[in-house]
């Protein structure tokens, strides 16, 4: 799908809502994005670099107006492994490889494979996500004492009662600045952003990753960063299509994918760890008025000014206040009509919604739910398809016609074998294929065998009506298929 408006509006065409939501983004991209670094095992300056390249770059060459990307949990565990055996040298240039195959992706069209992930899939995702998102803010909640179940109340009502007053600010960014003038001004004891870890006290600067150029490396780096890669666009492609869905805006998957690797290239030479598309600040950004690229470029611009120029104040900002945007993010993702939907929705559907929400909370891992998800929607879709074969017999004096409507591939081969009567064969049969497709091997072979078995049995057999591509199919694995 192509993005049907112009640059001009893609930049300047929400320029008051751009700039306020990628405010609220810039203070909450802050401490996920250390967090993320001490997930990987990295310093925080690590995953606040990539934050700020990533952002700046996908909102310039990425395909998906008003989406947030940065530095995210999924790609870090990814890379935990590798930074405790080979170092931090060997992270920047997995990142570097892995943008490098996203391109690659992007420049085959990669993106478009989006089609056959359900909507179950989706709905799936973003519940398991939303379920993560709250639970990672657990810690900051549980045993920190009375005053942080007191800010994080505060700030969700200012979140939640604020727009009934007046819109014409993002309530979680009035929310933010109020609690930390309070906590401030009060000195009150609660845990804060400076708490978190060193923030970073100078620009990022172009540098070429410290690793050899053998072999050897590449094998060491190749199934990371291909791993990085295909989470990376998973989580990027599930996020924009929510994006999609909240916006009601078209997208350029392809075009993402690329973004999507130059920034996690561009990232690795700058001291970065990879990142993709998130969909918590994504969400932060839609619901706060951002829709433009400058709300992701000033998402990315601000943080890095923040932590670099006003960490002094960066560093008081309370966690609470943030954990309380988070919670809201996370009740304002979760698909709420989904769970009255399992008592009406065929069952297979649930089913598959329901696994993908599992196996993602269960593992951490978006990229083993959605991929879970999408096999058990295959398999479900296998039988449907499987079970709309139809064969149909009829008697023509010494002959047998046998008229065959419906899909032949893997799931429905055996069907049409057990359809012919080969305890009472006709001296002619007839198998009539004209409203029937042959799509595999095992099509191929189901029809050969029936063939055999019933020449086996004193019959003269023909099949007739196969179309060109289910002809060609049998002639390529030497068939006896027959004629039109």
């Amino acid at each position: 799908m192509q993005t049907s408006y112009p640059l001009r509006q893609q930049w300047l065409g929400n320029l008051r809502g751009d700039l306020l939501s990628g405010a609220v983004v810039a203070l909450a991209l802050i401490p996920e994005a250390i967090a993320f670094s001490l997930i990987a095992g990295v310093d925080p300056k690590v995953g606040l670099y990539a934050a700020f390249s990533i952002a700046v770059i996908t909102a310039i060459a990425g395909g998906r107006p008003g989406m947030i990307s940065a530095a995210t949990g999924a790609m870090a565990l990814v890379m935990v492994d590798l930074v405790r055996d080979h170092g931090l040298q060997y992270l920047f240039a997995a990142s570097i490889l892995a943008g490098l195959l996203q391109v690659v992706a992007g420049m085959f069209k990669l993106g478009s494979l989006m089609r056959f992930v359900s909507r179950s899939v989706i709905t799936g995702f973003v519940n398991a996500l939303a379920i993560l998102i709250f639970l990672a803010q657990m810690p900051e909640l549980l045993g920190r004492g009375p005053a942080v179940y007191v800010v994080c109340a505060a700030a969700l009502a200012i979140i939640y009662l604020l727009p009934r007053l007046t819109r014409a600010v993002p309530s979680p960014l009035v929310a933010i600045a109020v609690l930390t003038a309070v906590v401030i001004g009060f000195g009150i004891d609660v845990r804060t952003v400076g708490d978190m870890g060193q923030l970073p006290d100078s620009l990022p600067h172009f540098f070429i990753p410290d690793v050899p150029l053998t072999w050897d490396t590449l094998r060491i780096l190749l199934p990371v960063s291909a791993t990085l890669a295909v989470v990376g666009l998973l989580e990027s492609m599930m996020t924009l299509q929510i994006v999609e869905d909240i916006t009601e805006t078209p997208s350029e998957r392809n075009r993402e994918c690329v973004g999507q690797g130059l920034a996690n290239t561009v990232t690795g030479f700058l001291g970065g760890m990879a990142g993709c598309a998130m969909i918590g600040q994504s969400v932060i950004n839609v619901t706060s008025g951002g829709r433009g690229r400058l709300s992701c470029l000033v998402a990315g611009v601000l943080l890095l000014v923040l932590v670099v120029y006003g960490s002094d104040l960066v560093r008081q900002i309370p966690m609470a206040a943030l954990v309380a945007v988070m919670i809201m993010v996370s009740i304002g993702t979760f698909s709420w009509r989904s769970l009255r939907d399992l008592r009406t929705h065929p069952r297979s559907s649930s089913a598959v919604m329901l696994l993908t929400v599992v196996v993602t909370v269960a593992t951490h891992d978006l990229a083993k739910g959605v991929l879970s998800g999408v096999l058990l929607s295959a398999l479900f879709f296998a039988r449907k398809v499987g079970h709309m074969l139809d064969v149909q017999r009829e008697e023509a004096g010494d002959a047998q016609v046998y008229r065959v409507r419906g899909q032949l591939f893997f799931a429905s081969a055996g069907q049409l074998g057990a359809a012919f009567d080969y305890q009472h064969v006709a001296p002619k049969v007839q198998i009539d294929l004209r409203d029937a497709h042959l799509w595999d091997l095992t099509a191929v072979a189901a029809l050969e065998r029936a063939q055999e078995k019933l020449a086996a049995h004193g019959a003269q057999v023909t099949v007739m009506g196969l179309n060109a591509a289910s002809q060609t199919l049998v002639e390529q694995v030497g068939g006896r298929g027959g004629g039109h």
